[in-house]
């Protein structure tokens, strides 16, 4: 299992890789709250990331649900065919969509 890293890459752009599963989600998830602070736009590019379960696809959800609750927003770029996937076998793939992973 490759270790999760979100990376700030400025003017609100991070980057996220790794691997998104049950055990390294809870650290992420922490992280990703801490780091998108009261930023207005958050682009989090998911083009590093490796295996993916469901976990990984709810921290992409809690971070859109609580961005836009805080009146935030966050745009995914770079989603994995797997991601991908798993929303839509999740039926969750439109609130992904309206979080921007089009």
């Amino acid at each position: 299992m490759d270790a999760a890293t979100l990376s700030a890459r400025g003017d609100g752009g991070f980057a996220l890789a790794g691997d998104l599963v049950f055990d390294t989600v809870p650290a992420l998830l922490a992280a990703g709250e801490a780091a998108f602070g009261m930023r207005d736009q958050v682009h989090v590019d998911l083009a590093g990331v490796g295996r993916v379960d469901s976990a990984g696809l709810a921290l992409l959800l809690e971070w859109s649900i609580s961005r836009r609750a805080a009146g935030c927003a966050v745009a995914y770029r770079n989603v994995p065919p797997a991601l991908r996937s798993l929303a839509a076998i999740s039926e969750v793939e439109g609130l992904l969509a309206e979080a921007g992973t089009g």
